[in-house]
């Protein structure tokens, strides 16, 4: 994957439409997870685009085809916790073979500065195109946190993946890690005094799990 900071907004109809219904608060955790998995897989694709492929021939019924296969780095899937792992199931179902790690961070009610509770990455994710996955964008804390570990891991290809995300969050990343790329279903208005994103979709793990 093509390194270059920036926000890539993916405005497909599908992933629009997906997302308008995620929002809803009509919305129950079933069909919520599903249409979280939905977007990921669609987003995913976007944010594959400019994966390494290489030459091959292959033997079809017919005759002999050239064709196409993926090359160069492998894949490694981070999953923000726990949010991040309603997204996990749709980006796997793009690239099943993919290893993945996970990153254990709450927000402090007090503070809004992330805690970090639990991280583990593959072995080699130094050798690794690294995509990380979280729903919200919201303060940019737990994003920037999770990108600091990986990088302290020996990872240097990275992208974040959200569905949704604030100024304030998008800033904070930019700030910390200049160069890695964004990418969102929508960028919304603001936080509001909660560092809730407004309008948003709420509390993303509590509608996937519903808890409260």
């Amino acid at each position: 994957m093509s390194q270059g900071g920036g926000v890539h907004v993916i405005d497909h109809p599908l992933v629009q439409h997906k997302l308008t219904k995620l929002r809803d608060i009509r919305t129950g955790p079933k069909d919520f997870r599903e249409l979280m998995e939905e977007i990921a897989m669609l987003m995913a694709y976007e944010v594959t685009r400019d994966i390494a492929t290489e030459p091959v021939e292959v033997q079809t019924p017919v005759a002999v085809a050239q064709g196409r296969v993926v090359s160069g780095k492998k894949l490694a899937v981070v999953a923000i916790l726990r949010a991040g792992l309603g997204m996990l199931g749709g980006v796997l179902r793009l690239v099943p073979a993919a290893k993945v790690g996970h990153f254990g961070v709450y927000r402090d009610p007090e503070t809004l500065n992330p805690v970090q509770y639990y991280c583990k990455l593959p072995q080699d994710i130094g050798e690794r195109d690294v995509i990380v996955i979280d729903p919200m964008l919201a303060t940019g804390g737990s994003a920037a946190a999770a990108l600091d570990y990986i990088k302290r891991r020996g990872g240097t290809s990275i992208k974040l993946l959200a569905l949704v995300a604030a100024p304030e969050g998008i800033a904070r990343v930019h700030k910390d890690h200049p160069e890695v790329p964004i990418f969102v279903a929508a960028v919304d208005e603001r936080l509001n005094e909660h560092a809730y994103i407004v309008p948003g979709l709420g509390d993303a793990g509590d509608r996937l799990y519903g808890t409260r």
